[in-house]
């Protein structure tokens, strides 16, 4: 049952947040929804964003400005948890592993794999949910900012048949071959990294190609874009496979919801072109 936690008038629509008990995770579980005014008169298409590290659903709804222009466009965008939390789940003193980090994955490993099945929630709980309860045209496109960026590009391409649309902000596109992901995969899927590439998208590019085109913005100054986000590596294997990418490299940018909030009106208005 989908309890309603708080509701706010927003642009003409409706900013909710909402929590249920999730079978996926076995944990409580919060996500936002923007229903815009035009959900009054007809069905609208989905946008799931995904956020990064240490993030839940508050950080893309409070911050990256994405109402305005979703209430313009008709539609609905939907922000859930980064990973289950809660007593009992477990967790990692550092940042990048744990509650918040959860890489859109099923966990294989233990502790890890009781709760840590944010594939399962996002591609098949959660689109059931806003299915039941939100009315729209079952057209979903997905995208998300860091960690989000690699789980809205893996799960896109792992569930092509949900998602009709993919783009990303500053994503993590080489998760097997960078530390975050390293860090991550070895402890969710255990240390056999032949398992790791259904979960990184340069490998899932070459292994499954993608049936549209693929938005990506990163900013040229991110501190993290040599190391840990490496958008060359998927231009290169996007091009290998014939699938157009637009990416492009934002000067002065860097990985905060700045940048985030500066490119959201682009991104929402790309998925909408190719949604409605």
């Amino acid at each position: 049952m989908l309890e309603t936690v708080a509701k706010h008038a927003c642009f003409g629509g409706v900013q909710g947040i909402y929590a249920h008990d999730s079978a996926s995770t076995g944990t409580r579980m919060e996500f936002s929804v923007f229903v815009p005014r035009h959900n009054q008169q007809r069905a609208c298409a989905v946008v799931y964003y995904l956020s990064g590290l240490t993030c839940t659903w508050e950080n893309a709804t409070v911050k990256a400005g994405f109402q305005r222009v979703a209430a313009a466009l008709g539609l609905i965008v939907v922000a859930p948890d980064t990973s289950p939390r809660g007593e009992g789940v477990p967790d990692d003193d550092a940042y990048d592993l744990g509650q918040g980090a959860g890489f859109y994955l099923d966990a294989t490993q233990a502790p890890w794999n009781q709760h840590f099945r944010m594939e399962s929630y996002i591609a098949q709980e959660l689109p059931a949910l806003i299915d039941e309860n939100f009315p729209n045209t079952s057209k979903r496109g997905i995208m998300g900012h860091s960690m989000g960026g690699h789980g809205a590009l893996t799960l896109a391409m792992r569930h092509p048949d949900l998602f009709q649309t993919v783009s990303a902000l500053s994503p993590i596109v080489a998760p097997a071959a960078v530390p975050w992901g390293r860090k991550a995969f070895a402890a969710y899927l255990g240390p056999d990294e032949s398992t790791w590439r259904g979960h990184d998208a340069c490998a899932l590019i070459a292994d499954l190609g993608w049936h549209g085109d693929i938005f990506i913005d990163v900013g040229a100054d991110d501190g993290f874009l040599d190391e840990q986000l490496q958008p060359q590596r998927f231009k290169q294997a996007c091009a290998a496979v014939g699938v157009d990418l637009t990416l492009r490299l934002q000067p002065g940018y860097d990985h905060s919801y700045y940048f985030v909030a500066s490119m959201m009106d682009d991104h929402l208005a790309w998925h909408a072109d190719r949604l409605i």
